[in-house]
C-alpha cells in the first residue's frame, strides 16, 4: 500500500473529469493534477441514443481513456473505494491512498437496474432493450427492427436521469421507423409512461413536445412508473399514481420494451461525508460555484454533482471552466469569482431529421445560441446533433478549447435564413437509420 499526494485529485474519467483537467491545465500547465478512473474506455454516452435508433454505430462512440488524458496530467488507474474529506484522502481499489490539497469529484452516476424488478434479467432479449447501457444500446436498434407490432413502451423513471429527454429521443425515431415499415407501417401502438406530470420539465419546451405527442398519435400516461418486468410473458409492471394520491398495479403487455432504470450517484459517493441531504446521493455543491458547502477544498459537477439543472454534456459544459476557474482561485487564495448559470442543453430528437434544441439555466426559461426560436423543431439542429456535436466533443470541448457557441454563432444568420423548420408530415418520411 502507498500514500501520494497530488495539488488537485480528479475522481472519475469521463465527459467532466477529463474537460476540467484539460481547462486546469491550459490555464496553469505546471499545475500537479490527477485523474482517478479504473476504465481504459471513455465513451461518448449521448451518441447511444443514436446508436439505438440505427444512425450511429457503437463503435463510433468509444475512444481509449489513455488517448484522452491530457498532457502533464497523471492517470491513476484504480477505482475510489472510500472519501475522507476531514483528511483530504481518498481510498483507492488497489488499497493506495491519495492525499489532495483540492478534491474534485466527477464520478459521473449510476444505473439502478436491480431497482426494477426483472429488468436486470430480462435485457437483451423479448424485446426489452435500453439505450442507457452499452451493452443494450445496439439492442434497441435491433428491437426496432425486428418489432412485429403490439405496443411499443417506453419509459421513465421518478429520478433525476441522464438527460431528462433523452427516453423520449428513441421513441420518435422508432415511431418513425414503424410507419416507414414497407411502406404501410406495422400494427404499433406507441405508449410513453412516466411517473411524472409533464413531458419537459421547461414548460416551453413541453408544449412542444406535446404537440409531436398529438401528431403521431402516441399514447401518453403521467404518473406511470416502471416496477418489474417479466421478460418472457412480455409483460411490464407499473405502479399508477392518481392525482388524488392513491395507487394502483397495472400490467402492460409489449413488444418491444425501452427502459429507462432510476439512477443515483455511486455508492462510494453516497455513503460518504460528501453526499448532500435527500434521496440519490448527489454531492452537496453550490448552484453557482460547484464549492461543497462543508469542505472548501472539495468541489464536484458533472453527473454526480447536486446541481439544479439536467445532468447532460452540455450542462458539463456551463460548469468545468466555472469549476477550473474556482478550484485555481482557491489555490491561489483568490475570491470564487466565477459564477455557473445552470446553463444546460437538451437536443431533443423528434424523429429522424428533427431536433429542438432545448436550451435553458436556472430560470427555466428557453435561451438559444442561434437567431431562431429554440422550441421549434428543425433539420438544422438535426444536423448539430448528429454530425457538429460529436466532432466538437472529441476535438473542442474534452479538450478544453473554448466552448463550441463561440463557433456556432457565427452560423446563426445562415441557420435564421434557410429557416429550416419542419413542415412535412411525419408519415411521409423515412428514418435515415442504417441497416
Amino acid at each position: 500500500m502507498e500514500t501520494r499526494h497530488h495539488r488537485v485529485l480528479i475522481v472519475g474519467g469521463g465527459a467532466a473529469s477529463i474537460t476540467t483537467a484539460s481547462l486546469l491545465r491550459r490555464q496553469r500547465p505546471q499545475l500537479d493534477v490527477a485523474i482517478l478512473e479504473p476504465s481504459a474506455d471513455h465513451d461518448y454516452q449521448p451518441g447511444w441514443t443514436l446508436v439505438g435508433g440505427g444512425v450511429m454505430r457503437i463503435e463510433q462512440t468509444r475512444r481509449s481513456e489513455a488517448s484522452l488524458i491530457p498532457g502533464g496530467v497523471t492517470w491513476i488507474q484504480a477505482a475510489a473505494t472510500g472519501f475522507d474529506p476531514d483528511h483530504n484522502s481518498v481510498a483507492t481499489s488497489t488499497g493506495d491512498t491519495i492525499r489532495y490539497d483540492v478534491l474534485i469529484v466527477a464520478t459521473g452516476l449510476q444505473c439502478r437496474w436491480e431497482q426494477i424488478e426483472g429488468l436486470r434479467e430480462a435485457l437483451g432479449s423479448h424485446g426489452v432493450c435500453s439505450t442507457y447501457s452499452r451493452d443494450f444500446a445496439p439492442y434497441t436498434w435491433q428491437s426496432i427492427r425486428d418489432f412485429k407490432g403490439g405496443n411499443a413502451v417506453f419509459t421513465m423513471p421518478a429520478t433525476p436521469v441522464k438527460c431528462g429527454g433523452a427516453p423520449q429521443k428513441v421513441m420518435y425515431m422508432a415511431d418513425d421507423a414503424f410507419k416507414a415499415r414497407s411502406g404501410v407501417g406495422v400494427n404499433s401502438r406507441v405508449i410513453f409512461c412516466t411517473p411524472l406530470r409533464t413531458l419537459f420539465a421547461v414548460s416551453a419546451y413541453a408544449r412542444t413536445l406535446q404537440q409531436v405527442v398529438r401528431r403521431r398519435g402516441i399514447d401518453v400516461r403521467f404518473g406511470w412508473e416502471l416496477k418489474a418486468v417479466r421478460g418472457p410473458e412480455q409483460k411490464a409492471v407499473f405502479d399508477v399514481h392518481e392525482t388524488d394520491g392513491n395507487v394502483h398495479r397495472e400490467e402492460l403487455p409489449f413488444g418491444m420494451l425501452h427502459a429507462v432504470p432510476p439512477m443515483s450517484a455511486p455508492d462510494v459517493v453516497a455513503s460518504s461525508p460528501l453526499a448532500g441531504e435527500g434521496p440519490g446521493g448527489w454531492v452537496a455543491a453550490d448552484r453557482f460555484t460547484t464549492q461543497h458547502p462543508r469542505y472548501a477544498n472539495v468541489f464536484s459537477l458533472g453527473d454526480v454533482a447536486g446541481l439544479p439543472t439536467s445532468k447532460t454534456a452540455g450542462a458539463v459544459r456551463g460548469e468545468a471552466p466555472v469549476t477550473a476557474a474556482n478550484v485555481l482561485a482557491f489555490l491561489e487564495g483568490r475570491e470564487l469569482s466565477s459564477h455557473y448559470d445552470g446553463y444546460t442543453v437538451c437536443p431533443l430528437i423528434t424523429g429522424y431529421n428533427n431536433v429542438v434544441m432545448a436550451e435553458f439555466d436556472y430560470s427555466q426559461k428557453p435561451i438559444c445560441s442561434f437567431l431562431v426560436d429554440p422550441t421549434k423543431e428543425r433539420w438544422s439542429m438535426w444536423l448539430m446533433k448528429t454530425k457538429m456535436l460529436p466532432w466538437l466533443y472529441w476535438n473542442r470541448m474534452i479538450k478544453g478549447l473554448p466552448h463550441e457557441s463561440r463557433y456556432l454563432k457565427p452560423l446563426a444568420p445562415l441557420v435564421h435564413l434557410l429557416r429550416l423548420d419542419y413542415r412535412e408530415p411525419p408519415s411521409q418520411r423515412r428514418p435515415a437509420a442504417r441497416q
